[in-house]
């Protein structure tokens, strides 16, 4: 079965499923002019160290890249240095 990233904006945070399990979650919160300020990342505790938080926070960086011109900012630490090592999203942090 595979992973997918799913965008629930009614709940402000985007998710990682496996079949209809919440596996993952990034949320985020919308800032005075815009833009994202992802606030927190979570990994099931069972599952962690498998690199589904990279998927979920390239599926969440993805999702915002093509979907909205929304500047990123980063407060989670995990998707502050998944940015920070990963080129292809850091112009989303200067939006």
């Amino acid at each position: 079965m595979a992973d997918v990233v799913v965008h629930e904006p009614d709940r402000s945070r985007y998710v990682l499923k496996r079949g209809d399990q919440v596996i993952g979650s990034s949320y985020y919160e919308t800032g005075p002019r815009g833009e994202l300020v992802i606030t927190h990342t979570e990994i099931d505790e069972e599952l962690q160290e498998k690199g589904l938080g990279s998927k979920l926070a390239r599926g969440m960086l993805d999702d915002i890249r093509t979907s909205t011109d929304a500047k990123v900012v980063a407060k989670c630490p995990f998707t502050f240095r998944f940015i920070q090592t990963h080129d292809e999203y850091q112009d989303l942090t200067s939006r």
